[in-house]
């Protein structure tokens, strides 16, 4: 997990300092390296609205050759210009260098409508490493967490989120808000289908757009069906590389076997939610 500042409106600082993360990640030895969403210009920076790139385009073959050059898989958010609009994407690269998975974020906050379309398409990748899936941020929020069942259904064995965690500046470390809000549910998806869910955020304050003032603070989280595997550091300066060894989840189960599995964990399907 690597734990980026992100600044906004500077795309040329922040993949410099992925691709140091990425070399850092190769020289650790890990299969893959996941970072932040929208590292190229920040989460919901004015400036993107005009200078997104297209995907393939500058700003991804960065990172393409990066993991050529360091053998290693990358995941990151990037924003993308496509027909028109701009969308907040994630994109995954094999050590060849080749994009294998781009995807578009689905569970858009209100204050990012202005600057992203809603994405429309899910997908899950084969690898040696095992049965990938990508989402963003706040696609893992409660209210989203269709899309991680979804992922699931598909045969995600590790479901990876780039992400731009915000809180108001006066948060601090002793008033942590992550256990309801990314513990719990990616909790609830580890445990339903043994699935590891892994998240990287960005670090940093917030310059420009509708959250200017707050700070994205890290806290950067694996999580699997034994619990939480790692977690970054909860503070606005903590650039860092969180490493966690993550063993292969078995998933035995395939289409309504899913079901039948999950109705004997004790999963309700039938009931509709309490007025």
């Amino acid at each position: 997990m690597g734990q980026l500042l992100v600044e906004g409106g500077e795309p040329e600082r922040n993949l410099n300092r992925a691709a140091r993360m990425i070399g850092e990640a190769a020289q650790q030895s890990c299969d893959l390296v996941l970072l932040p969403e929208t590292l190229d210009f920040a989460w919901t920076h004015p400036s993107a609205l005009t200078e997104a790139q297209p995907i393939p385009g500058a700003f991804s073959d960065r990172l393409c050759q990066e993991a050529l050059r360091h053998n290693i898989y990358v995941c990151a958010g990037l924003t993308e210009r496509l027909n028109g609009r701009n969308y907040n994407t994630a994109i995954l690269i094999n050590p060849q260098g080749e994009i294998i998975v781009k995807y578009h974020k689905i569970n858009l906050l209100g204050v990012e409508l202005p600057f992203y379309a809603v994405g429309q398409t899910l997908n899950v990748v084969d690898t040696p490493l095992g049965k990938i899936g990508v989402n963003i941020c706040a696609d893992n929020y409660l209210d989203g967490l269709s899309i991680g069942h979804t992922l699931a259904r598909m045969g995600a064995e590790f479901i990876l989120a780039p992400a731009s965690w915000t809180v108001d500046y006066s948060i601090t470390e002793e008033s942590d808000p992550y256990q309801e809000k990314w513990v719990k549910p990616f909790s609830i998806l580890a445990q339903l289908y043994n699935v590891a869910v892994v998240s990287t955020t960005s670090v940093g304050y917030v310059v420009g757009g509708p959250y200017e003032g707050k700070k994205s603070v890290g806290c950067s989280l694996a999580v699997d069906a034994g619990g939480v595997r790692a977690q970054g550091t909860f503070n606005e300066f903590a650039g860092e590389l969180i490493v966690a060894d993550l063993p292969r989840p078995v998933r035995s189960e395939q289409g309504t076997a899913i079901g039948d599995m999950l109705r004997r964990k004790g999963y309700r399907f039938d009931e509709l939610p309490q007025a």
